[in-house]
């Protein structure tokens, strides 16, 4: 995102239709290319004319953020190849690495305010054999 925020030719339309693009990539297990719709795209990135989403893609990739091969048929899909910005193998700064084994998993039990919670709904729910009809409302 700091690729971003440094980039004065991008606004606002390009990263939503970045960010639409990459959550295409992610469904698509990070899988190059990956192949879109224009409505889909369109409706995820909430841009409303055909125009500003087509601006967008072609900027995307005149500026080096994606490959965009547009199709001419409208039964097949563009082609869109992302890029990987971030390639370091090394650790982040600040993080440190642990020598202790992760465990499977934490075991989760009921909760105090579950159980009291269902014990007065159980108290709420009982209906008492005893009832004065006499009694106005």
């Amino acid at each position: 995102m700091e690729k971003f925020a440094e980039d004065d030719c991008l606004n606002p339309t390009h990263v939503s239709m970045y960010l639409a693009l990459f959550q295409m990539w992610n469904l698509n297990r990070f899988n190059n290319p990956i192949s879109i719709a224009r409505t889909e795209m369109m409706r995820i990135s909430k841009i409303g004319s055909r125009t500003t989403y087509l601006k967008c893609l072609k900027d995307l990739s005149t500026y080096g953020y994606i490959e965009y091969h547009p199709s001419r048929n409208p039964l097949k899909g563009s082609k869109v190849h992302m890029f990987n910005f971030y390639t370091s193998t090394e650790q982040e700064q600040g993080q440190e690495m642990s020598n202790k084994p992760t465990s499977p998993g934490q075991v989760v039990g009921p909760s105090i305010n579950s159980s009291k919670q269902t014990k007065q709904n159980r108290l709420n729910s009982s209906v008492s054999q005893n009832k004065n009809y006499d009694e106005p409302l």
